[in-house]
Formats: C-alpha cells, sequence, structure tokens
C-alpha cells in the first residue's frame, strides 16, 4: 500500500487515523536523533530521510539522480513499517537492534533484511528507535553502502 503524497504533512493526513499519533510520534522521533546531514523527504510512497545530492553526488545507484536512501517508515496495510537501511548493510548494527528489542519491547520482533514491522501502535519501542536512528551519520552511511553496494 504505497500512499501518494506531495509532503511529509500530506503522507500523514492520509494514513488512518488510529496511527497518526504514533506515526507522528515515530517521525519526530527518528527525526531528532538522526545526525546532521541527512533529509527528510517523501520518496518510494514512503516519509524517509536520505544523504542529499549535495553531500553525496553519486546518489542511489537504483534511481541515478536521487538521493541515497537511509531510513523510510511507511504505514502499511496492517501496521507501520520502519526501514532502515544501515541495518541491512551493516550487520553489527542489525545484531545490535535484535539483541536489543527484547529489553524495550514485549512483543516478538517482527523484522524482514531491513524492515521493522509494528503491527500495534502502543508497542512501539521509541527510546530503542532514537538510539538505532544515532548510530550512523551520513558519512558512516555513504562508506558503508559504498562498500556494500557500489562496484
Amino acid at each position: 500500500m504505497q500512499i501518494q503524497a506531495e509532503s511529509i504533512e500530506d503522507y500523514i493526513s492520509k494514513i488512518p487515523e488510529e496511527r497518526h499519533e504514533a506515526f507522528r510520534k515515530l517521525f519526530t522521533t527518528i527525526n531528532e536523533n538522526l545526525p546532521e546531514g541527512f533529509t527528510g523527504n517523501v520518496s518510494y510512497g514512503m516519509v524517509g530521510w536520505a544523504v542529499p545530492l549535495e553531500t553525496y553526488p553519486n546518489g542511489y545507484h537504483c534511481s541515478p539522480g536521487s538521493p541515497l536512501p537511509f531510513i523510510n517508515i511507511a504505514s502499511q496495510k496492517n501496521f507501520i513499517a520502519l526501514y532502515h537501511m544501515g541495518m541491512y548493510a551493516k550487520p553489527e548494527l542489525l545484531e545490535w537492534f535484535v539483541s536489543e528489542y527484547p529489553k524495550h519491547s514485549k512483543r516478538k520482533l517482527d523484522m524482514g533484511k531491513s524492515c521493522v514491522r509494528f503491527k500495534k501502535m502502543d508497542d512501539i519501542p521509541f527510546e530503542l528507535l532514537a538510539e538505532v536512528s544515532k548510530k550512523m551519520t551520513p558519512e558512516d552511511w555513504i562508506k558503508c553502502y559504498e562498500e556494500n553496494f557500489r562496484k
């Protein structure tokens, strides 16, 4: 389920009412904890943060001329999703997150390669998400991206 939106506020206005508060809190948590240098946007039908082209002119190899995506959040049909490319590309960050998750949530971690799914809005581990948001700078992400994806 992709939401077509022109801005972050437009996106939030289109998600189901019962998710507005949790989604806005998730957005604010990430936005306030990301290291300086990432920019917020709406891309791929999600709200996200990326390394801007001014910082990394090579951009995203899958979509030439686009900023390098880092974290996205989306309201899907049955859950809110967090996509964190750093956890996808850096095994030690993923291992840290997986080991910390049970300390912050009573629910089982529901995760794919880079996607963490939150089906219960009242059990999103905002403190943990604040911490994982702090763990990579744009420079760290560019280095990791180039080592893993740019050939």
